[in-house]
C-alpha cells in the first residue's frame, strides 16, 4: 500500500481530501523502511511489532527522523523533520549554532543512535526556548514582555501548557513582582516546572500521605520538595502563583490545582456518572439551604447503600443472633446448635433456604435510615471538624464516627428487637408463627427500646473504631495518584469492620438478652448491670464473646459492601455541593498507554494503538505536523 492508503484510509487520521502531503509521506516512511515508496506486507507486520513495544512512542519518533532507514539520525535528516513541524513555522529554529554542532559536530557529520536520540529531543525543545527568548529579547537584558512569553509559550511548549495555564499565562507573567516582563531565570523556571509536574504531584502525595483532599501551604511543599528533589523554590513560587489564579487565593496548593496545572494526560472514568449536576457555581456559594440539600443527597444515597449491605450479609446475621441467644446453664436440655456452621445447616434444613431470611423485611424498613443517618451524620461531622487545610485530627474522626453511631440508635433498637425476635422465633418448630406487626404491637412504643443502653454501648464505639479505621485504609489502599478503586473501597471498609466488630461483641451479646423475650426456664434480665453480673455468674466470661466470629463475617462484609455501594453512587450520580469530595473518589484517572485502543474494528493487535502512538509524538515531544490531528477519543 501507498502511505496515502495507510495514513489516510486505514488509520484515518486525516481526512480523505484535505491533508498536507508532506505530512502523510513522512509518516508513512515511519513504515517504509526500504525507502521505495510503499509499505509492503512485512513492513506492516514488523510495524506492529513496534507498537507493542513499552517504548514504542520514542522508536516512532526516532524513525520519522530516521528518514533514510541507516539506524541513525543525521544532522540533514533531523534539520528536514524540525523543518516540516508548526514549531519550526511559528518560531524558527537556528541549525547553524551551538546546539547542533555539540550533538552533530562540528563538519556535522556525526550521527545519532536511538538510545542517545531522547535526550537530543529533550534538549532540542530546551534549546529552541531558549532561541526564542533571545529573539525576543531584542535589546539583550535578559528581559521579554508578558505577551513575547505568552507567544512563546504557545508556539514552542503547547505541549505542556494545560488550558487553564494556557488562560492565565500573561496574568503569572513575571513573578510575584506585580510587573508585566519576564526574567530569563523565570522564563527558565517556568519551563521547568511543566516538565515536572509528575514529580510535583508525587512530593504533594507523599506529605499528604496520598490524601489529596488536603491543602498545603508553600513553606510546606518547600520543605516537602527537598526532601524528594531537587525544585527551585522559583518554581514552587510559580507553582503557588498559577494555583491562586485558578480560584481565591488562600495561599494553599490542592491535588486539583496541581492536576489543573499539569500537562494534558488522557483519562478514563472511574465509575463513570450516569448523571453528574453542580448544585453551586463555586464554593462561597454553599449556604445553610445548599447544606441540607447535601445532607438529603446523602441520606438518600446512604438508604439505597444501607439496603444492599444488609441484604448480601442477612443469613450470617440470622445466624449470628441464634448462637448469642443459645444459653448453658439456664436452660434444661441439649444444645441446639454445636457451631455456627452447624446452626446454619439446621436452618436450612428445618426451615428451607429462605428461613435464612426470615426477618428481612423489617430489616431493611429500619436499616435504610439506620445506615443513612450514621453515613449522614459522620460525613456531616467530619465536614464540620476539618480544618480549612483539608487535615482532620484522630480524635476528631472518632468524634465523628461516635456521633454517627449515637444517632443511629433511635432506629436501630426498635429494628433489632423486632428482627431478633423474629429470627429466633424459628428455633420451635411447634410455636405459632411470628409476624413483625405482632411483635411491635405485643411490646409498644416504650418496648421497642428495650436494650437501648447497650445498643449505645455498641453502637457508639463501633462506629467511632469503624470510620477512622476505614478513612485510614482508603488513604493506604488508594494508588500512586491517590485514586481509590472499587476493590480497595471494599477491601478497606471490610478491613476496618473486623476490629470493629468484635471488640463490640460483649455490648451485642447483652443487647441481644435483653431484647429476646425468655422462654420458660430460661434467665431473665432487668437492666444492662443485672445482664452483666449473671451471665458472669452462670456462664463465665467466654460467653460475652457468643457470636464474636459470625458477627465479624456478618458486620465486615455488610459494611464493605454498604460503603462500596454508597462511594460508587456518589461516584455515578455526582453533585457538586460546593463541599470536599470524599477522598480518593475523583471520577477520572489517567488512562495508561496499553487501554488507549482503537475502536475500528479493522485495527487489530499491536493496531489498536497506533493512533494514540501517533497522539503521543505530540502530546509527548510536540512534533506537530501540519494538519496532523488524530481522530482518537480519549475520555
Amino acid at each position: 500500500m501507498t502511505a496515502e492508503d495507510f495514513v489516510l484510509k486505514y488509520l484515518g487520521l486525516f481526512p480523505t481530501k484535505q491533508f498536507n502531503p508532506l505530512t502523510v509521506k513522512l509518516l508513512g516512511g515511519i513504515l517504509d523502511t526500504s525507502k521505495d515508496g510503499l509499505i509492503s506486507f512485512v513492513e506492516f507486520q514488523a510495524f506492529e511489532s513496534v507498537l507493542c513495544k513499552p517504548d514504542n512512542v520514542y522508536r516512532i519518533a526516532f524513525q520519522l527522523f530516521d528518514t533514510n532507514g541507516s539506524g541513525a539520525v543525521t544532522h540533514d535528516e533531523f534539520e528536514e523533520i524540525i523543518k516540516a513541524t508548526t514549531l519550526h513555522e511559528k518560531i524558527p529554529f537556528d541549525f547553524k549554532g551551538e546546539f547542533m554542532r555539540l550533538h552533530f559536530g562540528e563538519d556535522r557529520k556525526r550521527t545519532v543512535t536511538y538510545e542517545e536520540f531522547s535526550q537530543v529531543l529533550h534538549d532540542f525543545h530546551e534549546e529552541h526556548a531558549i532561541q526564542a527568548f533571545k529573539r525576543f529579547d531584542k535589546n539583550k537584558r535578559g528581559i521579554i514582555t508578558a505577551m513575547d512569553f505568552f507567544n512563546i509559550m504557545v508556539s514552542t511548549k503547547t505541549h505542556l501548557l494545560s488550558n487553564d495555564v494556557k488562560e492565565n499565562l500573561v496574568a503569572v507573567a513575571g513573578g510575584l513582582t506585580g510587573g508585566h516582563m519576564v526574567t530569563f531565570p523565570y522564563f527558565m523556571a517556568f519551563n521547568s516546572l511543566l516538565n515536572n509536574m509528575e514529580l510535583i504531584k508525587k512530593i504533594y502525595l507523599n506529605f499528604t500521605k496520598g490524601n489529596t483532599a488536603i491543602e498545603i501551604t508553600r513553606e510546606e511543599f518547600l520543605f516537602a520538595a527537598q526532601e524528594m528533589s531537587q525544585i527551585t523554590p522559583l518554581e514552587i513560587d510559580i507553582l503557588f502563583q498559577i494555583a491562586s489564579c485558578l480560584h481565591e487565593s488562600t495561599g494553599r496548593l490542592t491535588y486539583e490545582d496541581i492536576e489543573k496545572i499539569a500537562p494534558y494526560r488522557p483519562t478514563r472514568y472511574l465509575s463513570r456518572p450516569l448523571a453528574e449536576v453542580k448544585a453551586v457555581t463555586k464554593p462561597e456559594d454553599r449556604g445553610v439551604f445548599i447544606q441540607v440539600l447535601e445532607s438529603v443527597y446523602r441520606f438518600t444515597l446512604g438508604s439505597i447503600a444501607g439496603a444492599a449491605g444488609a441484604t448480601v450479609v442477612y443469613p450470617i446475621d440470622l445466624v449470628k443472633t441464634r448462637m448469642q441467644n443459645q444459653r448453658t446453664g439456664s436452660y434444661i436440655g441439649e444444645l441446639m446448635y454445636r457451631n455456627s456452621w452447624d446452626c446454619a445447616k439446621k436452618v436450612i434444613r428445618h426451615e428451607g433456604v429462605l428461613g435464612l431470611y426470615r426477618g428481612l423485611l423489617p430489616q431493611l424498613v429500619g436499616v435504610c435510615p439506620e445506615k443513612a443517618i450514621k453515613l449522614t451524620v459522620n460525613d456531616f461531622v467530619r465536614d464540620k471538624l476539618t480544618t480549612e487545610k483539608g487535615e482532620i485530627p484522630l480524635i476528631s474522626e472518632i468524634i465523628a464516627g461516635g456521633c454517627a453511631g449515637a444517632s443511629q440508635v433511635m432506629f436501630t433498637n426498635p429494628l433489632e428487637i423486632v428482627k431478633i425476635r423474629l429470627q429466633v422465633a424459628g428455633e420451635i418448630a411447634s410455636g405459632p408463627k411470628v409476624k413483625a406487626w405482632n411483635v411491635i404491637k405485643d411490646l409498644g412504643f416504650r418496648g421497642l427500646y428495650k436494650g437501648a443502653k447497650a445498643c449505645f454501648l455498641r453502637d457508639i464505639p463501633f462506629s467511632a473504631i469503624y470510620f477512622p479505621v476505614y478513612a485510614h485504609g482508603k488513604l493506604k489502599l488508594a494508588d500512586e495518584n491517590g485514586i481509590n478503586s472499587p476493590g480497595s473501597l471494599l477491601l478497606a471498609a471490610v478491613i476496618a469492620g473486623v476490629p470493629a466488630a468484635y471488640l463490640v461483641t460483649p455490648a451485642d451479646v447483652i443487647k441481644t438478652r435483653l431484647q429476646v423475650a425468655a422462654r420458660k426456664g430460661q434467665t431473665t434480665y432487668s437492666g444492662v448491670t443485672d445482664a452483666v453480673i449473671k451471665i458472669w455468674r452462670e456462664e463465665g466470661g467466654s460467653a460475652f464473646w457468643k457470636g464474636g466470629p459470625a458477627r465479624v463475617f456478618r458486620s465486615a462484609p455488610q459494611f464493605g459492601f454498604t460503603l462500596l455501594t454508597y462511594e460508587v453512587l456518589q461516584r455515578l450520580f455526582y453533585i457538586d455541593f460546593g463541599g470536599r469530595r470524599p477522598t480518593g473518589s475523583q471520577v477520572k484517572v489517567p488512562l495508561p498507554p496499553s487501554e488507549m485502543v482503537s475502536q475500528n474494528p479493522d485495527h487489530i493487535g499491536g493496531y489498536k494503538l497506533a493512533l494514540s502512538t501517533f497522539q503521543g509524538m505530540e502530546s509527548k515531544f510536540g512534533l506537530f505536523l501540519p494538519k496532523f490531528k488524530p481522530n482518537i477519543q480519549v475520555s
